[in-house]
């Protein structure tokens, strides 16, 4: 796995995105990222659709070697970490994060519905509504600019579509950053791409397997 950057500064804090997905929060050695989604292809499978274990897996092993990569003490999860009822997957995620020597928090997002006694479980610090910290504001759901604070969120999946010659075009995961505001792109590499909202005056810093770029 290529570990591409690309760092910027926001609300005078230094922040590394990365084409995997998440970034890094130098001073609070954190990564942050949202929109995991575990348990979304259990939820498929259980209705008859056969999406693979592996999609979580590799997920999981992606964000096993961005804490190892920078070496991260904390991880913060900007919502919807969960995406529907307990199941395999989310049995699986709960084994899984036994072994992680880190400290976990998530701000609660709109598909997060899990018992409290399961978040308790998993020693997880819980954020109801935002979290706030060093001038940022985390919270999940897309919010209207703030003069207060320097907004992080995620829940839209941002995407953007870039045109060659002729009819050529791609959909590329990005990051939509304001001087406001950054949305972070999902996690999880099964979920769309929302490719139509887009904040006013964002710069997309898109991704692929190997660099981010400004677009």
């Amino acid at each position: 796995m290529i570990i591409g950057t690309k760092e910027i500064i926001c609300n005078q804090q230094k922040l590394i995105l990365t084409n995997q997905r998440a970034l890094f929060w130098k001073i609070e050695n954190a990564l942050v990222l949202s929109d995991l989604h575990v348990g979304k292809a259990a939820t498929f499978r259980k209705h008859g659709i056969p999406i693979s274990k592996k999609v979580l897996e590799d997920d999981l092993d992606r964000l096993q070697q961005l804490i190892e990569h920078f070496e991260a003490e904390k991880l913060i999860i900007v919502g919807d970490l969960f995406h529907a009822e307990y199941n395999s997957d989310i049995h699986y995620f709960r084994d899984w994060i036994k072994n992680l020597e880190i400290q976990i928090e998530l701000i609660v997002g709109n598909h997060d519905r899990q018992s409290t006694r399961l978040y308790e479980a998993m020693d997880f610090e819980v954020y109801a509504k935002e979290k706030i910290s060093h001038g940022i504001r985390f919270v999940h759901d897309e919010v209207s600019p703030s003069d207060e604070f320097f907004t992080i969120s995620g829940h839209t999946h941002p995407g953007v579509l870039i045109s060659g010659k002729g009819r050529q075009h791609i959909k590329l995961p990005c990051y939509q950053v304001t001087s406001q505001q950054l949305i972070l792109p999902a996690f999880s590499k099964f979920t769309g791409l929302n490719t139509r909202n887009m904040p006013e005056g964002c710069v997309n810093y898109a991704f692929t397997d190997a660099e981010v770029f400004e677009i």
